[in-house]
């Protein structure tokens, strides 16, 4: 009897097991099904045309359309999981000179590709997989004047305006680029904790640098940030919001009106560096360092040297994303009231660089034990002290290799929590820094 009992218990069990299991792989297989995948991308052509090929897991409708200064070309499609090996696009061919692709807004991606020359999109159209072979879009570009392609860019904006998109959909991506829910814990709005905000560099489009091992820049500071938010929400001494929580593309300026809409009382922004391949000794150039937004007084080299770094395509988030950014030609009006404000502000900030620095400087390598300041568009935000910190060189071996142990998160992210407890306990004693 006793055996029977075992007997009708182990069937049972295994039975249970065995529809779950079933039950799960079936779920999955459903939810794959749904996503879209691009498994590869191919150009072919010299500098008169060139085709531009992505295999795709299934059909999906696509919006092209072209942008001057520089000439680019953009493509609008659902979202769609790029399984692209790292680096791919970096180099261009004929007519191209390079191209890029990401999630740029929730449910939809986006791939830029940049123009040597003014082109032209002769066909662009993505033909159903045929039994085992897969989707393809294919993009075929051919050389034009300027003259030819400013006409065609007149065309496409009077199309939209007698076409426009959906307005319910318009209005939602511009005034809501992002996903509130996804990227902000929520808190009462009677806690009075000081708000840290940790904004994740790139993400989506925009890549980042690239490491000796293909690390992306992208995805290693975004989960060193979400360690970091994890850690500092343990103290339960802080709220922590991140601008984004996934490889999502968000504009430079979204990011300090994130901070701002949060209140935030400190920002941090989370990069890693890298040198190019003509640099020598790459893996001798490697350790941390910490910026500030520039302010007038006494500039080194380095500091000159990282206005470069901030002037170029990854401070440029309207290049990156193939948008167009109105430029109002008005000045900007300053009055004595916000230059105090900001002065206080980079005060502060380089107040706390500085403790970050001594801080950091003991237990993982840094690159300079001095605060750097420089043109960081991320670091504008006036009324809220805003620091970036370059965790290391991805050129680096060895720092590539810190950046991905989890070991070395935690140890580095310590200092950076010490660091704001430090700074918090300075600023309600002296209620401001001088």
């Amino acid at each position: 009897m006793e055996l029977f009992r075992q007997f009708s218990f182990c069937t049972v069990f295994f039975r249970m097991f065995f529809v779950t299991v079933n039950f799960w792989l079936y779920a999955s297989v459903i939810v794959h099904a749904k996503t879209i995948i691009a498994s590869g991308a191919k150009l072919q052509g010299d500098h008169k045309q060139i085709s531009f090929v992505i295999a795709l897991s299934k059909k999906v409708p696509i919006k092209v359309f072209t942008l001057a200064k520089p000439y680019r070309v953009v493509i609008d499609l659902p979202e769609v999981k790029f399984r692209f090996p790292a680096g791919l696009g970096r180099k261009g061919r004929g007519l191209v000179s390079a191209y890029r692709y990401g999630l740029f807004a929730r449910g939809k991606s986006r791939i830029v590709i940049d123009a040597k020359v003014p082109v032209l999109v002769k066909q662009a159209y993505v033909r159903a997989g045929r039994g085992q072979q897969p989707a393809k879009m294919f993009i075929k570009l051919v050389k034009t004047t300027s003259s030819i392609f400013a006409l065609n860019l007149t065309k496409r904006i009077l199309m939209e305006e007698l076409e426009p998109e959906n307005p319910i959909l318009l209005k939602a991506v511009v005034k809501k680029p992002i996903d509130k829910k996804k990227n902000a814990q929520k808190y009462d709005k009677n806690d009075t904790r000081p708000m840290i905000i940790l904004d994740p560099g790139h993400g989506g489009l925009d890549t980042g640098a690239i490491g000796r091992r293909g690390t992306l820049e992208k995805n290693v500071v975004l989960e060193y940030s979400k360690l970091l938010r994890d850690e500092l929400i343990k103290t339960n001494r802080y709220r922590v919001v991140l601008t984004r929580s996934d490889d999502t593309f968000i504009k430079l300026r979204d990011r300090v009106k994130i901070a701002r809409a949060k209140k935030g009382d400190l920002f941090i922004a989370i990069h890693a560096d890298s040198v190019p391949r003509k640099r020598r000794r790459r893996n001798q150039i490697r350790g941390g360092s910490v910026y500030i937004l520039s302010s007038k007084g006494t500039r080194t080299k380095k500091d000159e040297l990282a206005d470069d770094l901030a002037a170029d395509a990854s401070n440029r988030d309207d290049l990156i994303s193939g948008v167009v950014v109105p430029r109002n030609a008005k000045p900007a009006v300053k009055n004595w009231m916000v230059e105090l404000a900001q002065r206080e502000t980079n005060i502060r900030s380089r107040h706390f660089a500085r403790i970050q620095i001594d801080l950091m400087r003991k237990k993982v390598r840094m690159h300079d034990h001095r605060v750097h300041s420089a043109n960081f568009r991320v670091l504008k935000a006036q009324d809220i002290p805003s620091v970036l910190i370059e965790l290391g060189f991805l050129s680096s071996k060895y720092d590539e290799a810190n950046l991905k142990s989890v070991k070395w998160r935690r140890k580095s992210a310590r200092t950076i929590i010490k660091a704001i407890d430090k700074f918090q306990k300075t600023v309600v004693r002296f209620g401001q820094i001088q």
